[in-house]
């Protein structure tokens, strides 16, 4: 059984099939806001999605981070390392992308065990 979360016509937000949390990408609803800025709104909802799918971040598996410039690096990582479980930190990767909207600065991909 598939369990989805917030459905759209497009697309769902999150899934969940034998235990796993699977996120679609999170991107910042406020874009005008620097790489701090729309890092805390991914990952505040990021938070929120995995709550409601009955895990939290100390369960990730694996995040995916999409930035629009590599110069952004620190300063998502600043972000990051604040909001990260210490010890739980999952697998990652990060990559430069050219995102579907230029004010967008990253977008996260998460999968995470519920």
């Amino acid at each position: 059984m598939v369990q989805r979360i917030d459905i759209g016509a497009r697309m769902s937000e999150a899934a969940i099939h034998n235990g796993t949390v699977y996120l679609a990408g999170q991107i910042a609803e406020d874009a005008s806001q620097d790489i701090a800025g729309q890092t805390r709104q991914v990952l505040a909802a990021i938070d929120a999605l995995l709550a409601k799918a009955g895990s939290d971040k100390s369960k990730i598996l694996m995040a995916q981070i999409f930035l629009k410039d590599l110069n952004d690096f620190a300063g998502m990582n600043s972000v990051w390392d604040a909001w990260v479980v210490p010890f739980h930190t999952p697998c990652r990767a990060t990559v430069q992308a050219h995102l579907a909207k230029p004010e967008w600065k990253l977008e996260i991909v998460v999968t995470a065990a519920v």
